[in-house]
C-alpha cells in the first residue's frame, strides 16, 4: 500500500477569512479582563496622574454623537475594583473609540437635566482601568459635574456670633404637595387655587413675624414613583414655583434658594413596586416641600 503523507496544518491557517480573525480580536478588546493584557505603546501608566481637562477627548470625536441621560443611582455605585462588564451594566459602553485589545481607558458623553424646562448640560465622565482591567478611577472633566450626581445637601447659614441672645432656631414648614399642585404638575400654571392661597398666608406670616430673615430654604420631594430623573426635575420645579410665589408675597428674592431632593429623602417606606391607588396614598407623606425660615424676630 502507498502511505499517504499528513498534510501540514500550519498552511490551512492562510485560509481563515479575515473577517474572522478580526471578529476574534474585536472580542478581545471588549472582554472584561479578567486576563492581565500587557499595556501597548501610549497606554496609560499604572500611577499615572489624575487626568487633566486637556487629557480628555475632543468632544468632536465621540462616535456616540447623541451621548445618554445616566442613572445617577448607577454613577454612585461606581467604585475601583470593579471589572469592565460590571462597568458597562452600569454605564454601557464607552462612547467613544477606545481600540480594540488592552484599553486602559474609557469615555463616556453623559447629559444631566437643568431643572429649567427641556434644557440640559453635558459632561465628560472618563474611567480608568488598571493592568488586571480593574477599575482604578474615575474622574469628571468638569468639577461641577459631580455635584449633579451628589448634590450638596441644604444646609443652615451660621448665625453671626454676637453678645446678643442666641437666635431663635429655624422655623420649617411642611406643605403637602397633592393639596398644592394638580397631579405631575409643578408649575405656577399647576397650582390648585387652596395651595396657592396656602403659599400666600405663609409668605404674609413671614413678613409679619421676622425682622430680618437669614434664609428661607425652600426644598422640594417626589415618592419613588417614576423614575429618579423625572422626580429630581420635578421637585426642584415644584421648590422653584413655590419659592416665586413667596417672591411675590414679598419675601426678599435674595434670601431664598431651592433645592429639589427628588425621592432621596423619603418619611414613609412603602411595600409593593405596582402604582396602585393603595400604593399611592401610602407614598404621600414623600410628596411634599419643606420651607425653612431663619431670622430675628
Amino acid at each position: 500500500m502507498i502511505q499517504q503523507r499528513a498534510k501540514p496544518l500550519v498552511p490551512m491557517l492562510q485560509f481563515v477569512p479575515l473577517a474572522v480573525v478580526a471578529a476574534f480580536l474585536l472580542t478581545l478588546g471588549g472582554c472584561a479582563g479578567s486576563a492581565a493584557v500587557a499595556p501597548q505603546a501610549g497606554m496609560i501608566k499604572e500611577d499615572s496622574p489624575p487626568p487633566r481637562a486637556e487629557d480628555f477627548p475632543k468632544r468632536d470625536a465621540v462616535k456616540w454623537k447623541e451621548g445618554a441621560f445616566p442613572s445617577t443611582e448607577a454613577l454612585r455605585t461606581m467604585r475601583t475594583g470593579m471589572g469592565k462588564d460590571e462597568v458597562r451594566e452600569l454605564l454601557g459602553s464607552p462612547h467613544f473609540s477606545e481600540g480594540i485589545a488592552g484599553v486602559r481607558e474609557w469615555n463616556y458623553f453623559f447629559h444631566f437635566h437643568t431643572g429649567k424646562g427641556p434644557e440640559f448640560t453635558t459632561c465628560q465622565y472618563m474611567v480608568r482601568f488598571n493592568r488586571d482591567m480593574l477599575t482604578n478611577g474615575m474622574y469628571w472633566k468638569e468639577p461641577d459635574c459631580a455635584m449633579l450626581v451628589d448634590p450638596p445637601q441644604v444646609k443652615p447659614i451660621p448665625a453671626v456670633v454676637t453678645p446678643s441672645p442666641a437666635p431663635a432656631p429655624a422655623q420649617k414648614v411642611t406643605l403637602g404637595a397633592d393639596g398644592l399642585f394638580r397631579f405631575d404638575g409643578g408649575s405656577l400654571a399647576d397650582l390648585q387655587p387652596a395651595g396657592r392661597a396656602k403659599i400666600e398666608q405663609l409668605a404674609a406670616e413671614i413678613k409679619r413675624s421676622f425682622r430680618k430673615l437669614n434664609y428661607v430654604a425652600v426644598t422640594g420631594h417626589t415618592d419613588r414613583l417614576g423614575s429618579e430623573s423625572y422626580n429630581e426635575k420635578l421637585s426642584l420645579a415644584r421648590a422653584n414655583t413655590v419659592a416665586e410665589l413667596l417672591a411675590q408675597g414679598g419675601v426678599p428674592k435674595g434670601v431664598i434658594r431651592t433645592a429639589g431632593m427628588g425621592e432621596r429623602q423619603p418619611l414613609a417606606q412603602c411595600p409593593g413596586a405596582a402604582k396602585t391607588p393603595a400604593l399611592v396614598a401610602c407614598l404621600q407623606p414623600n410628596r411634599r416641600v419643606e420651607i425653612e425660615v431663619s431670622g430675628d424676630r
